[in-house]
């Protein structure tokens, strides 16, 4: 999968790898986006996008060597361990790789306030020089207020229905604390970085994949984001690394693998499924993209 320069918090969880275990949903995680990942032992080179979100990585389970760059800048190195903590402030992206040191599993979770809400928490640590005022990344530390509200987060996670006040009070709690303790003053105020939020590209991408025979329409999916058709492609672009009509034909040829392999519908029927009307033109594009005709690839085992 290419790995874009930037994206957004509800895509990022895609680059990371392993497997995700648990996914804040609903109207209790507006303001904070988080979920848990099991990771691999070992990973040799990780590229990670930016995002323009502040975001908390959190260690839960595990012990790592864990090592991270920017561009091709030397290697920094950490030891990773449970209760271990990321903060990362957004900027450029960066690539990072570790390995296992115990046999416990590499477990963690990713939290990501949404711009809004820290904005308003600088407003109020900072006043009249809120503009100025910028966190700080800061890796491997471990800090006892943060690990008791990610623990707290942690288990709402695990609650069939996360509870909304409780969670919105502890991203306000986090917002503030960081405001408080992991920012500072700069020359220069915050210029705002174009990106498209993560709930709005979570509900385009799902209707996408929930109308995949829709007929293509770039004008309809920018006025569900409320932008210019021209902006719109340009931050989808940004935040999934592929244009929307590229990402419909994804989801279209990943669909009609799909039913080619667990139905015994025709060639022309999984076509028309997909949403193309001209089978033929849907066999030209299936051969280009996996090198296989729809009806060898059926027979592929």
């Amino acid at each position: 999968m290419p790995v874009p320069e930037t994206t957004s918090a509800e895509a990022f969880a895609r680059y990371v790898g392993g497997k995700l275990s648990r996914v804040g949903e609903g109207k209790a995680w507006r303001e904070l986006k988080a979920w848990t990942t099991s990771l691999p032992r070992e990973v040799d080179s990780l590229p990670l996008p930016a995002v323009s979100e502040p975001f908390l990585a959190w260690t839960f389970s595990g012990e790592v060597d864990f090592q991270e760059r920017e561009g091709n800048k030397p290697w920094i190195c950490h030891r990773v361990k449970k209760g271990s903590l990321f903060l990362t402030t957004g900027g450029a992206p960066y690539e990072c790789r570790w390995k296992a040191m115990t046999a416990a599993p590499f477990e963690s979770m990713a939290v990501f306030l949404e711009l809004p809400l820290l904005e308003r928490a600088l407003d109020e640590v900072f006043g009249a020089d809120a503009a100025y005022a910028r966190l700080r990344d800061a890796s491997a530390f471990y800090d006892g207020a943060l690990n008791s509200w990610m623990e707290q987060l942690h288990g709402e996670l695990l609650r069939r229905h996360a509870s909304a006040l409780f969670v919105q009070g502890i991203a306000q709690s986090i917002a503030i604390y960081l405001a408080r303790n992991y920012a500072g003053l700069v020359k220069e105020p915050r210029s705002g970085s174009p990106s498209l939020p993560g709930y709005k590209l979570k509900q385009i991408t799902d209707w996408m994949a929930e109308n995949i025979s829709e007929e293509f329409n770039l004008e309809r999916l920018a006025a569900r984001a409320g932008l210019s058709k021209f902006y719109f492609n340009r931050l989808f672009k940004r935040a999934m690394g592929v244009s929307p009509s590229r990402h419909q034909i994804n989801l279209r040829l990943d669909e009609a693998k799909r039913l080619l392999r667990e139905t015994k519908k025709s060639v022309v029927e999984v076509a028309l499924d997909v949403g193309y009307a001209n089978p033929s033109h849907f066999a030209q594009l299936f051969r280009r993209e996996t090198g296989l005709s729809p009806s060898n690839y059926r027979q592929q085992r």
